[in-house]
């Protein structure tokens, strides 16, 4: 049997076989924390202050690497200041309610047929 190589959220063998992940019972750690940092990349050491004042502003565990080669990359910071809100999942119409198109029939008579 090959050696396991993990890539992305399925495991690959040396085969090119795949298999699903196989859940260990951990949960993933929240980004911003002691055990899942933001992890950024900037250009400037000017840069470098500006980005930490706003993860110690907001109480978020982070890395910031100096790398004035490279392009910035600061997505872990963005996914932090966005957070994804729930969506909100509307009232279905039954089949025997009012037609919500306004015009007094049974949905099933109207516009659910």
């Amino acid at each position: 049997m090959g050696r396991r190589i993990y890539v992305g959220d399925r495991k690959k063998t040396h085969g090119g076989e795949k298999s699903p992940k196989v859940f260990d019972g951990e949960k993933t750690a929240k980004l911003g924390t002691e055990k899942k940092p933001a992890v950024v990349h900037v250009q400037t050491e000017e840069r470098v202050k500006e980005v930490s004042a706003i993860f110690e502003e907001k109480g978020w565990k982070y890395i910031v690497g100096l790398e004035p080669d490279k392009p910035e990359d600061i997505t872990d910071l963005e996914i932090l200041l966005t957070p994804h809100k729930p969506m909100i999942a509307e009232n279905k119409v039954g089949r025997n309610d009012p037609c919500p198109c306004g015009s007094g029939k049974k949905y099933k008579k109207c516009c659910g047929s």
